[in-house]
């Protein structure tokens, strides 16, 4: 079970459907979607305003979802938050990609489908349009997606839902081993689904 702590009589709501690791925080006024992920060590503090997980998205490992007193974070459908990003009172429309250690601040609004490059700072009200990329310190919307990246993105999504499914299922404590096993067996996910993008490019034609 998830470190989750109700404040002011507000106590997070998570779907059962949802994944929250039990090494994650949830606090107060935090609202997680069916089939969300929320990766170990990933910290939403509903303390100061209400923080929404949309359905199907994941906030993974290591990162802060927070915001100022009277406003909101929002992660809807879809939404995929990338290792030690901070979502600091933004918006993150539909099917956004916010990359790995990522910084997105207040007033920020992330169009539906677009992707935040790994280590963007997205400064205080920048409008990021849908389906365009914006990185850089501080981030700048530099082009349009191709439908190749849609596509990437929309599979990895897919792989952190399914993550979900199978954590619900089969993740439990365990005591490490001291040796390896014979034919050790491998995790079950399809290695085929959820590749890096250069790789997942070689195998379309539109870039």
């Amino acid at each position: 079970m998830a470190r989750v702590y109700e404040i002011d009589s507000v106590v997070p709501v998570i779907d059962p459907t949802a994944f929250v690791h039990p090494d994650a925080v949830l606090v107060g006024d935090v609202i997680i979607g069916p089939r969300a992920y929320i990766g170990p060590l990933a910290s939403l503090r509903g303390d100061f305003g209400r923080i929404t997980v949309g359905a199907g998205a994941n906030v993974q490992d290591g990162c802060v979802v927070h915001c100022f007193p009277g406003t909101d974070t929002t992660i809807e459908e879809d939404g995929h938050v990338g290792h030690g990003a901070i979502l600091h009172g933004c918006h993150v429309g539909r099917g956004v990609l916010v990359g790995m250690n990522a910084v997105v601040m207040d007033g920020v609004r992330l169009g539906a489908y677009a992707f935040v490059a790994a280590n963007t700072f997205v400064k205080a009200g920048t409008v990021v349009p849908e389906k365009h990329l914006v990185a850089g310190t501080p981030g700048v919307v530099t082009r349009e997606l191709s439908d190749t990246e849609l596509a990437w993105k929309a599979n990895g999504t897919r792989v952190y839902q399914d993550l979900a499914a199978r954590s619900l299922a089969s993740l439990r404590p365990a005591e490490a081993l001291t040796e390896v096993e014979p034919d050790r067996r491998r995790v079950s996910t399809d290695p085929s689904v959820a590749v890096p993008l250069h790789t997942y490019r070689e195998t379309r034609a539109d870039d």
